[in-house]
Parts: structure tokens; sequence; C-alpha cells
């Protein structure tokens, strides 16, 4: 079973530093490790990068205020039934949609993904749902992230980079 990706929190101090140039080194440090999959995610200053042999996606996001409106818009009928009294909750909603965006990265083309559609990994028991493993990560005290990953050995399709 293969272990979990590796991962880097990259930061630019905010004075004087572009998104441009965050999403730059956030590439060269991804093209320094030569894995055939690659996950970025960027939340300035900060990006987040993962590595791994099988599918990954990893998502940084900083945590805001949450209308209940959007909170509900993004649940399965399960997750509504779950997490109701926490829809309020602007951290707890932000870690939903960033295990969400992880886990559509990871299958392969996040815009392909409704999230309403799209189990959260915050459901799965133990941080397992059939091939697919996911971790919280802690990068940052005003931050989310989540990394998602394949467990399957012999991935289906080639390397990728999102």
């Amino acid at each position: 079973m293969p272990q979990q990706p590796c991962h880097e929190l990259i930061c630019l101090p905010e004075a004087g530093s572009s998104a441009g140039q965050l999403r730059s080194v956030a590439r060269a440090h991804w093209r320094a490790r030569g894995a055939p999959f690659v996950s970025r995610s960027y939340a300035p200053p900060l990006a987040l990068v993962a590595w791994h042999t099988t599918p990954v996606g990893v998502d940084l996001e900083r945590v805001s205020a949450s209308d209940r409106a959007f909170a509900e818009s993004i649940c399965t009928p399960t997750e509504l039934g779950l997490f109701a009294d926490s829809l309020d909750d602007g951290r707890f909603v932000t870690s939903l949609w960033a295990s969400k965006e992880a886990l559509a990265k990871a299958l392969g083309d996040p815009l392909a993904y409704d999230p309403r559609r799209l189990q959260s990994p915050l459901t799965w028991s133990d941080g397992r749902a059939g091939s697919w493993s996911a971790s919280e990560l802690q990068v940052a005290p005003e931050h989310v992230a989540w990394v998602v990953w394949s467990l399957n050995e012999r991935p289906d399709r080639s390397s990728q980079s999102y």
C-alpha cells in the first residue's frame, strides 16, 4: 500500500510578492521532485504542493465566514443530515469544501465534479473510502488543507498535475 504523499507548504512574504511569484515557486518545487502525480493549491501568501506515486489531490483554503446557503449548496443529502449543526461554522465549512476540492483533484479533473454529488472525506471512516485515503493537514491557524490520494499502486491513467 502506498504511503501518505509528501507535501510541502511554501510561504512567501506578502509584502512585495505576487500571486505569480508564488505559483512560480510552487511549480519549481514540484518539478524538482520528479513524481508522476502532483497537486498544488494556493491561498496567498501560502502554497501547498503534494506529490506521490499514485493520483493525489490537495487543497488549501483560508478560513472565512460561511453563509448557510453556501454550506448547504455543497453538501450531499447525507452530509446535510450529518453536519446540520456545523453548517454555520466557517472553519468547518471551509474544511468541508477543501476536502471535496482535494478529492476532485485526485480523481483527475476538479471542474468535472459537482460538490453536491461528491462525498467529503470528512465522512470517511478512518480517512479511507474504497481505494482512496485522505488526511487533513495542519498548515497554519487561519488555513485548512486536505490531501487525498489513491491507495492503488497501479493507477489506470498517466501522470497528472493539478
